[in-house]
């Protein structure tokens, strides 16, 4: 049996040898083929990743997703905003083979259909309706002049339409930017999507990066126009307001502003509606999830659609020429548009102070306002009455002016949509 067993193993050893070697011979002889073939799937590979057709547009662009979340986390300006929008610039950024349904722009992608509600204007009604029940419009109620500082601050919005055609931007496109000089996120994306959607990326990052940086523009404006005396103006604390007139100010507020601007029918008629479920004292719950869960959720997707959506190299034919130009968030007409936000929020911003200084030539004494307060007439809830607190205190320690800032704060929210919807109906 030894033997048997030794003989059977010599001969399992040799025939493993002999394939061994075979195989060696056949891949020796294969050894060309399988490199190139090697290489050719290494190229494909390459092709298909973004290294392979990155330029220095996407990544400036990459870093500026970056910068924005790094405002937000360490200098706390707008996080809940500038988060989901600076990330979304980065995905925006990534570069990609077309044809697989991924890109924002491509039909069928997941990231398009959620850009769907930018485009139709879908989303900024829904963040008015959530603005509406977290808002507590007694200030307003209770000192309705102050109404007029909200209106003051929209000069910025007729400015930067002046400016954007003297600039060369066509009509329509000029009545989008306009937008801006209201400093309200929402409203500017919702006149976009109807006026000049292929805008709307430029128009809401320059709208929401000055919105985050109201602490930083508003304070040397206040410094430059409002003296120190001025300053130091004390008002009345506001009146208690009734229950009764928190619930009729947006029934008469929806009918009153919808009548003289229609067009602001989807913003305006959300926001108030929104208002009277928190008003009311009936609809508890559906106030509740307007004011948290549902705007939270448009927050995260507005945000990050936007941001998604500025891509720094978008090549499309041109219809007269045919040829391909570059229609991507890095041209000449964004960094116009940067510039005409730059300059409209500080003219809606001396607007408001001016008008408020207007205000106290024709006020008794005792009765006159802090013109701090005219800097939150635009609609950058609630950072723009933020600013004038923190302005007032260093002033006064004493001097609490944030109550009566929300006034023209929140005018400025229905002042915007007012204008918004004026705009619309001139150029649609």
């Amino acid at each position: 049996m030894r033997k048997f067993a030794t003989v059977f193993t010599i001969m399992g050893l040799l025939y493993v040898l002999s394939s061994f070697f075979g195989q060696a011979e056949l891949y020796a002889q294969t050894a060309g083929e399988s490199s190139g073939s090697l290489g050719r799937a290494l190229d494909i590979f390459w092709n298909y990743t973004a290294f392979s057709s990155v330029n220095y547009k996407y990544l400036l662009m990459i870093c500026v997703g970056l910068f924005f979340i790094y405002l937000a986390i360490r200098y706390n300006y707008e996080p809940l905003l500038l988060v989901p929008i600076g990330t979304g610039i980065i995905i925006g950024n990534i570069p990609i083979m077309e044809g697989f349904q991924i890109g924002i722009y491509e039909d069928g992608s997941v990231l398009n259909y959620l850009y769907f509600g930018v485009l139709k204007g879908i989303y900024p009604p829904l963040i008015f309706l959530g603005i509406g029940a977290m808002t507590d419009f007694s200030s307003l109620i209770s000192n309705p002049r102050l109404m007029l500082l909200g209106a003051a601050a929209q000069i910025g919005v007729f400015g930067t339409f002046i400016g954007a055609m003297a600039l060369g931007f066509e009509i329509h496109e000029a009545g989008a930017i306009s937008i801006i000089g209201g400093a309200d996120g929402p409203t500017a994306i919702f006149a976009s999507s109807k006026l000049a959607p292929h805008l709307i990326g430029s128009i809401a990052i320059a709208a929401y990066s000055y919105m985050a940086l109201v602490p930083v523009i508003q304070p040397p404006i206040m410094n430059l126009l409002v003296s120190k005396k001025e300053r130091l103006i004390k008002m009345k604390p506001p009146r208690a307001v009734s229950k009764l007139e928190k619930i009729l100010f947006p029934l008469i507020g929806l009918i009153l502003t919808l009548f003289i601007s229609p067009s602001a029918l989807p913003l305006l008629g959300m926001l108030f509606f929104g208002n009277l479920l928190k008003e009311s004292g009936v609809t508890n719950r559906l106030a509740e999830t307007a004011r948290t869960s549902l705007i939270d959720i448009i927050t995260i997707v507005l945000g990050l659609t936007v941001g998604a959506s500025t891509q720094a190299v978008r090549l499309l034919e041109d219809p007269v020429t045919g040829e391909m130009v570059n229609k991507g968030f890095l041209t000449s007409g964004s960094i116009k548009i940067f510039v005409l936000g730059a300059v409209s929020f500080a003219v809606a911003t001396a607007g408001g102070l001016l008008f408020a200084k207007i205000m106290n030539l024709f006020l008794k004494e005792g009765n006159k306002v802090n013109p701090l307060i005219g800097a939150a007439g635009v609609s950058a809830v609630p950072d723009s009455a933020r600013v004038v607190q923190h302005e007032g205190l260093k002033a006064d320690p004493s001097n609490h002016l944030l109550m009566h800032a929300m006034a023209p704060n929140v005018s400025g929210v229905i002042g915007s949509a007012v204008a918004a919807g004026i705009m619309m109906s001139f150029l649609m």
